[in-house]
């Protein structure tokens, strides 16, 4: 997927989506501030895509059968 085919923003949904997570959880890491890109718009809540994707592929930690290689 290229940068143009993403959305400017995720809504909580797509990136609990996206983390495999729930939504609770999501709005769990947006308050204690472990999500980067947060984005409030009155009392709607998003996340800047890229700046989320960035923080994931920096964060990532290779599987143990990578570290064996």
């Amino acid at each position: 997927m290229s940068d143009r085919d993403q959305p400017l923003f995720m809504t909580p949904d797509e990136v609990a989506a996206l983390l495999r997570t729930t939504r609770k959880a999501v709005y769990t890491m947006i308050e204690r501030g472990l999500l980067p890109g947060v984005t409030r718009i009155g009392r709607r809540v998003l996340v800047r895509t890229r700046e989320l994707l960035d923080f994931l592929d920096q964060n990532s930690a290779p599987s143990p059968r990578e570290n064996r290689r």
